[in-house]
């Protein structure tokens, strides 16, 4: 449950908060598969249940023209006006893919997919604690047809941690995305996006844990390498990312993200992905005149770089994958859906996920999941 507020304290300038209570264990607890099969999951079941800080932030807008454009008004922005030319800044709380790394098909879990390698780059390790956010600064720069956007922001004091690190001159993370509002189609329009980030952390280096666990050289004694045997030290994690959406038709929207990271430094903030590629389509209902329906179709392929694949191999754990070996195969993931409006602000999807080398191993699966959604707003 998320209660979304907000007030505008003056023509370029607002204050958002909201607030969420989120609890529950995730299927098999959330282990077992680098694309998991829904972006929602709270994925440590020990975490409070009490209502906590999602978002809060500052944001001010910077007019640099005198001309108007339309906004939509959104949980993100409360203005229905703004400068065609601006620069937007934004300080506080917040998640990474409220601003980066969008896309109108594959983006929203409450009415698209539920796949997180769906719904966003899994090779993109975006800053974030447990429940997915973050505290740093946003400033993004629109010019009618093209932005510019650039982020700074904290990072967790362990993998996946709910506590982050407030030493941003020694861990930190940089993102930085271009968007060209141009389609590739003749008279169809579409998005480009170009993302590039960097983290720094305590991230441990899968070559030298699989290195000291052969030469039984850990800090510690240890039965099974060990990426967070190592004493508190910063090293670099970067990546890129392409992502495309192109309108086919009136009621059609095809999407291709293409991912990829360093991977020789440990999967910190997100998921275990090194290099990712998915595509799919989204269909709007106002083609057989239900214009609130929405169905798609994906397909997702992951896979992790060699120094990851032995240490998974030889016993290793990340904080989502490990089960004491691996026979490696890239995880290919298939997933529809259809979400119909049922009344006001009721919908009900239901969809399924078709998945082959579960946590990129050949020894199991393919796995089906059914799932089923309901989503009520106010």
């Amino acid at each position: 449950m998320t209660l979304y507020t907000g007030v505008r304290i003056n023509d370029s300038t607002e204050l958002l908060v909201d607030i969420e209570e989120a609890g529950g264990a995730a299927l098999s607890q959330g282990f077992g598969l680098a694309g998991n099969t829904d972006l929602d999951i709270v994925r440590n079941p020990l975490l409070s249940k009490e209502p906590y800080l999602g978002r809060g932030m500052i944001h001010k807008v910077f007019a640099l023209s005198k001309d108007k454009i339309e906004s939509d008004r959104s949980f993100l922005s409360l203005f229905d006006k703004l400068p065609r030319r601006r620069l937007e800044i934004r300080f506080g709380k917040f998640t990474m893919p409220d601003f980066f790394d969008v896309n109108s098909v594959g983006s929203d879990t409450h009415f698209q997919f539920n796949n997180w390698s769906v719904d966003n780059d899994g090779a993109w390790d975006y800053a974030a604690d447990t429940r997915g956010y973050t505290v740093g600064v946003v400033a993004d720069y629109e010019d009618g047809n093209w932005g510019f956007r650039f982020a700074e922001a904290l990072m967790p004091k362990i993998a996946n941690g709910i506590d982050l690190v407030w030493r941003p001159w020694q861990v930190h993370a940089e993102n930085w995305e271009y968007e060209l509002r141009h389609g590739l189609l003749p008279k169809k329009p579409g998005v480009l996006r170009l993302l590039a980030y960097t983290n720094y952390a305590n991230m441990g280096i899968y070559r030298i844990a699989n290195e000291q666990f052969e030469a039984h050289s850990s800090p510690e004694p240890e039965n099974v390498p060990e990426i967070t045997n190592h004493p508190w030290h910063v090293t670099r994690k970067y990546g890129f990312d392409i992502n495309l959406e192109q309108n086919l038709s009136k009621y059609v929207t095809a999407y291709a993200r293409w991912g990829w990271d360093n991977g020789k430094t440990e999967s910190f903030a997100y998921t275990e992905i090194d290099e990712t590629f998915n595509q799919g389509v989204g269909v709007n209902g106002g083609w057989w005149h239900r214009k609130q329906d929405r169905a798609g179709i994906a397909f997702v392929s992951n896979g992790i770089k060699k120094d990851h694949q032995v240490y998974l191999a030889e016993g290793g754990e990340g904080f989502l994958l490990g089960d004491g070996g691996l026979n490696y195969g890239r995880e290919n993931i298939v997933e529809t859906f259809y979400t119909a409006h049922v009344w006001r602000g009721i919908y009900i999807s239901p969809s399924v996920q078709h998945i082959n080398d579960p946590g990129y191993n050949r020894d199991r699966g393919p796995v089906v999941v059914p799932g089923f959604r309901a989503h009520v707003e106010f």
